[in-house]
C-alpha cells in the first residue's frame, strides 16, 4: 500500500526534475561560459541530428545529456557528478534491499526504507528514459541501430529488469521478493563506473564459446557420475540414493571437491568411482578457470595498448605517421610506473632504452638548472643517437607512468621512419647545446 500511495508522489516528483533539467540545461546553451566548464562541447561536423525531428535547441540538448551519460562520453566534472551520483543510487538500492529482510529493522523503519525505495527506482527509470532518449547518437548515421544496440546490450537489459518490477507493483501484487532481486540487479550497473566489472563482463563476452564447451563437458561429466554412482550405491542405501535426479546433488557438490558429507558412497564400487570423479573434477574445473584467467590477461593488454596507442597518437613526435605505423610502435612500447622522488636514469650510466612521460612530471639535472619534463614528453634518447652513457641524470617529481621503448627497437624506429629520426636527432643536438626550449 505504501508504494502504491507513492505513485502521485513519483509522477510528482518526476515531472518536477524534468522541468528542472529542461531550464538548466537550457540556461546552459545560453552561458558558454558555465556551459564549457561542465560540459565539454564536441565539435564534430559529421554528426548530424536531423534525424531526431527536434529544434536545434533540443538536439543541442540531446547532444550535451549523451556527451555526460552517453558510452563514449569524454571525462567532465558533469559526467563525474552524474557517476557519483547514480553509484550513490545504487548503493542505497542496495542496502534498502538488505534491510527490508532484517525484522527489526523493516518494522522501526518502514516508511524511510520506502521512501528510499521509491526513490531509487524513479532514479533508475529516469535513467533508462534518459539514455533512450540519447542512444540514436552513439549511431548518427542510423539512429534506430544506435537504440537497438543499447536496448539490446546487458546493461541495457539489466536497466530494464531493474524498473520493471517497480512499476508492476504499482498496479499489481507481486511478491516482496522480486523487489529485492530487481534491487540487487541493480548491482550490475557498477559495470559502467567500475573498471574491473567491465572488464569481466568483457572476458565472459569473450571467451562464451570456450567457456560454453567446458560447460557442456562439465554437464556430461555430471549426468554420468551420477547415474554410475547411483547404480552402485542405490540397493545399498535406497532412500539417500533414490534416484539420479537426487543424486545429481551429490555429483555437484562431489565434483567440485565441497564434499559436505550429506550424501556420500558406503560400496566399494561406489567410493572407487567418487575418487575418480573427484579427480576428473578437479581437472574440469580448471579448464574454465584457465581460460578466464587467459581472457583477463588478454582483455588488459588489448586495453593497455588502447591507451598506449591514443597516447601516441598524441605524442608531436610521430604526428606525421599513419595508423598502422602507430599500432607497430604502440606494440614495442612497455608501461612503468615510477614512484615519486625516485631516480629513473643517472648521469654516466649506460643507455639501455627510450622514455616516454604518459602520467606525471619528471625532473632533469641539468646546468644552468634543471628542467621539468610533463605528459607528451620524453627523454633518453641522446645517449641511444650518439651511443653514449646518459648525459644526465632524470627524477620523478611525483608518481609517474612512463613508456618504454627498448634501444634496439630505438634504432630500427629511426632506421624505418627518417621522419622520426630527422625530429629526434634535432632535439638531441639542441638539448646537447643547451637549449631549454627542446626540453619543453
Amino acid at each position: 500500500m505504501a508504494l502504491r500511495r507513492g505513485l502521485s508522489t513519483i509522477q510528482y516528483t518526476c515531472n518536477g526534475l524534468m522541468e528542472m533539467i529542461d531550464e538548466r540545461y537550457l540556461s546552459l546553451l545560453y552561458y558558454p561560459s558555465i556551459q564549457g566548464r561542465l560540459f565539454p562541447m564536441q565539435t564534430d561536423s559529421k554528426v548530424d541530428t536531423s534525424f531526431s525531428g527536434c529544434s536545434p535547441t533540443r538536439a543541442s540538448l540531446r547532444q550535451e545529456v549523451h556527451h555526460v551519460i552517453g558510452s563514449m562520453a569524454e571525462p567532465s566534472a558533469a559526467r563525474y557528478l552524474t557517476s557519483a551520483g547514480l553509484t550513490t543510487t545504487i548503493g542505497a538500492a542496495v542496502l534498502q534491499a538488505i534491510l527490508v529482510t532484517v525484522p527489526d529493522v523493516l518494522r522501526s523503519h518502514r516508511e524511510i526504507l520506502t521512501i528510499v525505495q521509491i526513490v531509487t527506482f524513479a532514479v533508475f527509470t529516469l535513467e533508462y528514459i534518459v539514455r533512450l532518449w540519447v542512444a540514436p547518437l552513439d549511431s548518427p548515421a542510423t539512429p534506430h541501430k544506435g537504440l537497438r544496440a543499447y536496448g539490446l546490450s546487458f546493461l541495457g537489459m539489466v536497466d530494464l529488469m531493474v524498473i520493471v518490477p517497480f512499476w508492476f507493483a504499482l498496479v499489481s501484487s507481486i511478491p516482496d521478493s522480486v523487489l529485492i532481486i530487481a534491487s540487487l540487479f541493480s548491482l550490475f550497473k557498477l559495470a559502467r563506473y567500475v573498471r574491473g566489472l567491465s572488464i569481466f563482463v568483457s572476458v565472459f563476452r569473450n571467451e562464451s564459446q570456450s567457456l560454453l564447451a567446458s560447460l557442456v563437458v562439465l554437464i556430461v561429466l555430471l549426468i554420468l557420475a551420477s547415474g554410475l554412482v547411483f547404480l552402485a550405491e542405490s540397493p545399498a542405501q535406497p532412500k539417500i540414493f533414490a534416484s539420479i535426479p537426487h543424486t545429481l546433488w551429490w555429483g555437484i557438490v562431489t565434483i567440485a571437491t565441497v564434499g559436505y558429507g550429506d550424501m556420500a558412497p558406503c560400496t566399494p564400487l561406489g567410493r572407487f568411482l567418487g575418487g575418480i570423479f573427484i579427480l576428473l573434477g578437479i581437472a574440469v574445473f580448471a579448464v574454465p578457470a584457465g581460460i578466464l584467467a587467459a581472457g583477463f590477461a588478454k582483455e588488459l593488454q588489448k586495453r593497455d595498448f588502447v591507451v598506449t596507442y591514443k597516447t601516441v597518437m598524441r605524442m608531436p613526435l610521430f604526428s606525421g605517421l599513419d595508423a598502422y605505423d602507430i599500432a607497430e610502435i604502440s606494440r614495442l612500447l612497455t608501461t612503468q610506473i615510477i614512484p615519486a622522488n625516485t631516480v629513473i636514469v643517472r648521469k654516466g650510466d649506460q643507455a639501455q632504452a627510450m622514455f616516454f612521460v604518459m602520467e606525471g612530471d619528471v625532473q632533469v639535472e641539468v646546468e644552468p638548472r634543471p628542467i621539468r619534463l610533463t605528459a607528451g614528453q620524453y627523454f633518453g634518447e641522446i645517449a641511444l643517437l650518439k651511443d653514449i652513457e646518459r648525459t644526465a641524470t632524470v627524477t620523478s617529481i611525483s608518481e609517474v607512468r612512463l613508456l618504454v621503448l627498448d634501444g634496439k627497437d630505438f634504432r630500427n624506429l629511426l632506421e624505418n621512419h627518417p621522419s622520426v629520426r630527422e625530429s629526434v636527432t634535432r632535439v638531441a643536438e639542441s638539448r646537447l647545446t643547451g637549449d631549454p626550449s627542446a626540453m619543453r
